[in-house]
């Protein structure tokens, strides 16, 4: 059979055929980047709104979700619920309690009329006295703890604790249940001071301890203790983180 000649397609045809060949446009746009030394197109960029969090020397992109984001009314009730809370706790007048379960009457009728342990220990009793300090300091203390530790996801666990804290101190001092007539909160100061840094609280009760040995006034042993607690945090350079 004679040999057919192969048929010539058109133009306009050719060209479709040649535009259509996915491998011919793609090697030139890889020769192309090679020679000229062009970054991927998937090249990682870190965006402005990206957190960026600090590694020694060096800076990495997050790779995990950031902290939840809380809005501002969010924060807000967590600063009332907290100071609410820690009032509520400080307010519960245990030297008072302790005292009639004992049988002893009321304890503002004894003394200097206080409910701390100081008034509850002109009652004779020393157990009910070391009761009540322990009670008083430690709601001051778990106030601060429990909301800190509720408010773990915010970036104000640390205020929001200490705000419990000294709702309690002043819970107790002026407590809703009394006629905000209280105590004078001196276990209740250490426990906020244990629980936040208890180093500064260490040393505030040394100083209580060698002041009301050596003078025998439970109130400059306390104010001399509130003294020193700031100085100590200053010159050891704590903070409430």
């Amino acid at each position: 059979a004679p040999h057919k000649p192969a048929r010539k397609l058109p133009v306009t045809r050719r060209w479709h055929v040649e535009l259509t060949r996915p491998h011919t446009a793609s090697k030139q746009r890889r020769s192309a980047r090679s020679k000229r030394q062009i970054p991927p197109r998937h090249t990682h960029r870190i965006l402005p709104t990206q957190p960026i969090y600090a590694t020694g020397a060096k800076s990495r992109l997050s790779t995990g979700a950031g902290p939840p984001a809380r809005e501002p009314l969010v924060l807000i009730l967590f600063f009332i619920l907290a100071a609410v809370g820690g009032y509520l706790l400080g307010s519960i007048p245990f030297g008072l309690v302790l005292v009639r379960a004992a049988g002893l009457g009321d304890i503002r009728e004894v003394g200097s009329g206080n409910i701390g342990a100081t008034n509850v220990l002109r009652t004779g009793r020393k157990d009910l006295a070391l009761a009540t300090l322990l009670l008083d300091a430690g709601k001051a203390g778990i106030a601060l703890i429990v909301a800190r530790w509720l408010a773990t996801d915010t970036a104000y666990a640390i205020e929001i604790g200490l705000v419990a804290g000294a709702a309690a101190f002043i819970g107790h001092c002026f407590p809703v249940w009394l006629g905000f007539k209280g105590g004078k909160g001196v276990a209740t100061f250490f426990g906020v001071l244990f629980a936040g840094i208890w180093p500064i609280g260490f040393i505030a009760g040394i100083t209580w301890l060698a002041i009301a040995t050596i003078f025998r006034y439970s109130s400059l042993a306390a104010l001399c203790a509130a003294a020193v607690a700031p100085i100590a945090a200053l010159v050891a350079q704590f903070s409430w983180s």
